[in-house]
């Protein structure tokens, strides 16, 4: 995968489930997926179906996951939550 992800979008994506989503043990939870920051706020997380995305600082991003589908559907899902 390209570098192609947005990470403005993540983060409007965020905003989206922190504002709409029902509290977890670390974060919140909205159509499926959690978000979540550590404690200073410099890193968000968001995370489902196998999948975990972490924003750092000056809009650094990681992925991990096992299989490319997964993957590929849970960007989708983070990219409408982000509208």
């Amino acid at each position: 995968m390209k570098n192609e992800l947005d990470p403005t979008k993540v983060l409007q994506a965020y905003e989206n489930v922190m504002a709409n989503g029902t509290p977890t043990e670390y974060g919140k939870m909205y159509e499926g997926v959690e978000a979540f920051s550590d404690y200073d706020g410099y890193n968000v997380y968001m995370r489902g179906n196998g999948v975990e995305l972490k924003v750092g600082f000056h809009n650094t991003y990681h992925l991990e996951y096992d299989q490319e589908h997964l993957r590929d559907s849970f960007l989708k899902k983070v990219a409408l939550l982000a509208k």
